[in-house]
């Protein structure tokens, strides 16, 4: 079992790519295969719930095959976005005219709208006491820590701003209608708060970036009052053959990282999950990642070696442009703040003038910056003349 007693509700969060819907996952099947019922949610608009346990889900609750007792669901952001819209506007079709209606489905269709009306299907689900009677636990697996941190303030933010603003409109409509929810939303905030209730788990890898926003994410929660928190390092890389460079040099920066871990975090109960050998993908191999056995059995078949360009030769033909605009993108935790930073710094060294920026809330970009750009060697050293902005 990940956790000595846990609470009915449980949140699984951290860093994109550190782990947290395989151990949400792991954790919900080892409770069922405990004979206990669980339901597991996943919050990620980008979510991969059904590709890790291997079923397809909507946003009802489905039973898990092969796991008695499991049932799992993703909250559709932008399905739920679109009933709203729909139920709000729907009712003043050919009542209104029609530039009413496209202005109101205009002021309906932003990103607020969006997350708000998923943070509507997550109170409802904290909300629901049928779920409580049904479910002996509740498991959210939930978006990178950007994404959760506004979830989980929500609660407080919006019972605030209801309660001091008694007119007007916002993005999800008129603010009368918004106080039928302010009870779900006072309730919601009373069950994240009660430590005998819920429990945080931050998910981070054994690396400086990982364990900083943990410490980060701790903090802002335990400030709202989500103060019941235990961390969980995953991945930690334990070198069989000493001799080897690589995983010498791997098993000393886990070390080293884990030594030097925020105050914050190591006065919390934590737990430490060895990197394993297999992908923790499907029944099985979720089973098996909780479990101290040896399963080569479940290791995947080796992949088919790239032979594309290196990442060296891609920024020499970037640099060969005056002007231009570079986007990485990809799943979270398969380094795209690493190498935006790293073609960055290799530009401006070569002369350019660079801008950095980031949309993602989490903002990697400075420490990413700090590490790849070498101290300098004595005090009259200053740095190239394209030194990259950032912002």
């Amino acid at each position: 079992m990940l956790l000595e007693n846990p609470t009915k509700i449980l949140f699984f969060t951290g860093k994109g790519g550190v782990g947290k819907t395989s151990l949400a996952c792991a954790t919900s099947i080892s409770l069922s295969d405990d004979g206990k019922k669980v339901l597991l949610v996943s919050t990620d608009p980008a979510s991969n719930l059904d590709e890790v346990l291997g079923v397809e889900l909507g946003s009802r609750p489905r039973e898990v095959p092969g796991v008695p007792g499991l049932s799992a669901l993703n909250i559709d952001s932008e399905e739920a976005a679109k009933q709203y819209r729909e139920r709000l506007v729907g009712p003043y079709r050919g009542v209104l005219p029609e530039s009413a209606i496209q202005s109101m489905e205009e002021q309906l269709s932003g990103g607020c709208t969006l997350e708000i009306a998923a943070f509507d299907e997550f109170t409802a689900l904290l909300g629901d006491p049928d779920l409580f009677q049904a479910f002996d636990y509740l498991v959210f697996d939930t978006a990178p820590t950007g994404h959760t941190l506004r979830l989980l303030e929500l609660p407080a933010a919006w019972t605030s701003f209801i309660d001091s603003n008694v007119g007007g409109t916002s993005c999800l409509g008129p603010l009368a209608g918004l106080k039928k929810q302010q009870v779900l939303y006072a309730k919601s905030r009373e069950t994240l708060e009660d430590a005998e209730t819920t429990t945080l788990v931050l998910v981070a890898r054994p690396e400086p970036s990982a364990l900083n926003e943990a410490e980060r994410t701790s903090r802002e929660l335990a400030s709202l009052g989500v103060k019941n928190q235990t961390l969980v390092v995953n991945g930690v890389f334990q070198a069989t053959d000493r001799d080897d460079p690589v995983a010498r040099a791997r098993e000393d920066n886990a070390k080293s990282a884990l030594a030097m871990m925020p105050n914050t975090l190591s006065r919390l109960p934590h737990r430490e999950i060895p990197l394993r050998a297999w992908s923790p993908v499907g029944i099985a191999g979720l089973r098996a990642l909780l479990e101290g056995k040896n399963h080569s059995q479940l290791q995947p078949p080796p992949a088919p070696v790239y032979e594309g360009p290196e990442l060296k030769s891609l920024v020499e033909e970037i640099a060969q442009k005056s002007k231009g605009v570079v986007l990485t993108m990809g799943k979270g935790g398969v380094g795209k703040t690493t190498v935006a930073a790293t073609v960055a710094v290799e530009l401006a060294r070569q002369g350019h003038k660079v801008l950095l920026t980031t949309t993602d809330p989490a903002a990697h970009v400075s420490q990413a910056v700090k590490e790849k750009t070498p101290p300098s060697r004595d005090r009259q050293n200053r740095p190239p003349r394209g030194s990259p902005s950032l912002q």
